[in-house]
C-alpha cells in the first residue's frame, strides 16, 4: 500500500484523541473540546450519525451536529473526527471541514458500502480512519483498507475496537491481540489506534486495555469522553469524564518501542533464544498429541463410535484450566488453547473417517 505519515503532524508520541461518543449540543461539544485541548489533545472525535443496533435509539443529531463541530474546530483549533456511513455522509463532512472521517465496524463488513465510500472520497485529502469489522476477519478489515488506499487515500489508520463475542466475556467486545498485530506486521507503516472504550464496555476497564495497548507499541489511543457520562445519550457506561481522563492520560505508562542498549539487547536475546528451544519442544508435544488423536480416530472407525464425545470434552475442558492455574497460567488462555487443539483433533479424526468411507467404496 502507498501510505504517507500523516500522525507525527499531531505530535510526538502515541496520538491521543477523545470525545462523547455523540454530539448531542454545542454546549457539550464545546465544554469538552476546552478541557481535551487543556489536556494538550489535539484531535476530539464525535459521532453525528449513530447507526444503531435496534429501532428507537438515539441515532445522533445528523447534519446539524456537523455546524456544531465546525464551530468548535473554528474556537479551539481542535481536529476533528467523525464516522461515515455511506458516500452522503463523507459529502456532508467534506462540506463541513472534518479533518478525518472514520469507516465503522458495522460498514467495514460490506465490501459493497466501503468501495461507495472509497469512490466519495476520491479526490479529497482526508485522514481516513478503518475500524476492525464486527468479527474477527482480517481480509477483511486490511480489504476495506486497501480499497480505501486505491482510491488515492494514503493518509490512513487501522483502529482496534475489539470483535463481537461469542460467550461471555469480561469485556464488551473480544481484544484478540493477535489479530491487530498480524496486521501491523503485514503494514508496519499502517498506524494502529486503539479504542478501549468499544474493547472495555465499561469506564472502570478503559484504563487497563489502553495500557495494554501502549505496552503493544499502539501509535495512539481514541478515548469516548463526556462531560456528564451518566447522562450521554448513547453507550453512557464506557465514556469518561474529561477528570477522569486526565487522570488516565497522567498515569499511562509509554513504552519505548526499541532500545539501543547493548546489555538489554544481549539480555532478550538469549531469552529468545531459550523460547525457540522451549517452542521446538512444544511442537514435538503437540505433534505426538496429535498423532494420538488419530489412533483414537482410527479406534473410534472400526468401532462405528462418532467423532465427537461430549463427555470427554467436558472433562478436558473441566481439568485442563485448573492444571493451567496450578502453573500459574490463566485458565481463560488454556481454554482458549484447548478450543484449538480440539477443533484440530476433530478435524484429524473426521479427515480419517471420510477417508475410509473412500477407500471402502466400490
Amino acid at each position: 500500500m502507498n501510505l504517507s505519515n500523516w500522525n507525527s503532524s499531531f505530535g510526538p508520541g502515541p496520538l491521543f484523541i477523545a470525545g462523547p461518543c455523540s454530539a448531542e449540543s454545542l454546549d457539550q461539544l464545546l465544554q469538552l473540546a476546552v478541557k481535551i485541548k487543556a489536556l494538550g489533545i489535539t484531535v476530539m472525535r464525535a459521532g453525528v450519525w449513530k447507526p444503531r443496533t435496534r429501532p428507537g435509539a438515539f441515532e445522533g443529531r445528523g447534519a446539524t451536529a456537523l455546524k456544531w463541530l465546525a464551530e468548535v474546530k473554528q474556537h479551539t483549533g481542535l481536529a476533528i473526527a467523525t464516522e461515515v456511513v455511506n458516500p452522503q455522509h463523507v459529502e456532508k463532512a467534506c462540506e463541513a471541514g472534518i479533518d478525518i472521517v472514520w469507516i465503522g465496524a458495522r460498514t467495514t463488513v460490506n465490501p459493497f458500502s466501503v468501495q461507495e465510500i472509497a469512490e466519495a472520497l476520491k479526490g479529497t485529502d482526508k485522514i481516513v480512519w478503518v475500524k476492525n469489522p464486527l468479527n474477527p476477519d482480517l481480509s477483511l478489515w486490511l480489504g476495506a483498507i486497501e480499497r480505501i488506499n486505491r482510491a488515492g487515500i494514503n493518509r490512513l489508520a487501522a483502529i482496534h475496537r475489539g470483535f463481537t463475542p461469542f460467550r461471555p466475556a469480561r469485556y464488551r467486545n473480544l481484544p484478540l491481540w493477535q489479530m491487530p498485530l498480524e496486521l501491523k506486521s503485514l503494514h508496519p507503516q499502517l498506524p494502529l489506534i486503539a479504542d478501549p472504550s468499544h474493547i472495555a464496555g465499561e469506564r472502570s476497564l478503559v484504563f487497563e486495555v489502553a495500557q495494554r495497548a501502549l505496552d503493544l507499541g499502539y501509535d495512539g489511543l481514541m478515548i469516548e469522553t463526556h462531560p456528564e457520562p451518566d447522562k450521554a445519550l448513547s453507550d453512557a457506561r464506557q465514556q469518561l469524564a474529561p477528570e477522569a481522563l486526565e487522570e488516565m492520560v497522567h498515569k499511562l505508562r509509554i513504552s519505548k518501542t526499541s532500545s539501543e542498549n547493548v546489555l538489554f539487547m544481549n539480555q532478550l536475546e538469549k531469552l529468545r533464544e531459550q523460547i525457540d528451544h522451549i517452542d521446538r519442544e512444544l511442537i514435538d508435544t503437540l505433534a505426538a498429541r496429535m498423532r494420538l488423536a488419530e489412533k483414537i480416530g482410527e479406534y473410534k472407525k472400526e468401532n462405528h463410535v462418532a467423532v465427537f464425545q461430549p463427555e470427554r470434552w467436558k472433562e478436558i475442558m473441566n481439568t485442563r484450566p485448573e492444571w493451567g492455574e496450578h502453573a500459574h497460567l490463566s485458565a481463560d488462555f488454556i481454554r482458549d488453547l484447548y478450543r484449538i487443539i480440539h477443533d484440530e483433533s476433530i478435524r484429524l479424526q473426521t479427515q480419517i473417517f471420510n477417508q475410509s468411507e473412500q477407500h471402502d467404496a466400490p
